[in-house]
């Protein structure tokens, strides 16, 4: 359902591919970015970045199953 409705909204498969790689550097620089704050704020730092990272995968396989109704 969801991936039908992506598709009616012109959402192609690259475009999920290039987001997927975009979360990856987003984590990425978050995480770098937790290392350059003090040590209270360092542990909401980190589980950003890891719920960041998270995301990847996810918009990855949305992005094969986008490809497969192209």
């Amino acid at each position: 359902m969801v991936i039908r409705l992506l598709h009616r909204a012109h959402v192609r498969s690259t475009q999920m591919y290039v987001a997927s790689l975009a979360t990856i550097v987003l984590c990425v620089s978050l995480w770098v970015r937790a290392k350059t704050v003090d040590q209270q704020q360092r542990g909401n730092a980190e589980r950003r970045a890891l719920f960041v990272g998270l995301w990847p995968p996810m918009m990855w396989l949305i992005g094969d199953s986008l490809r497969e109704w192209e």
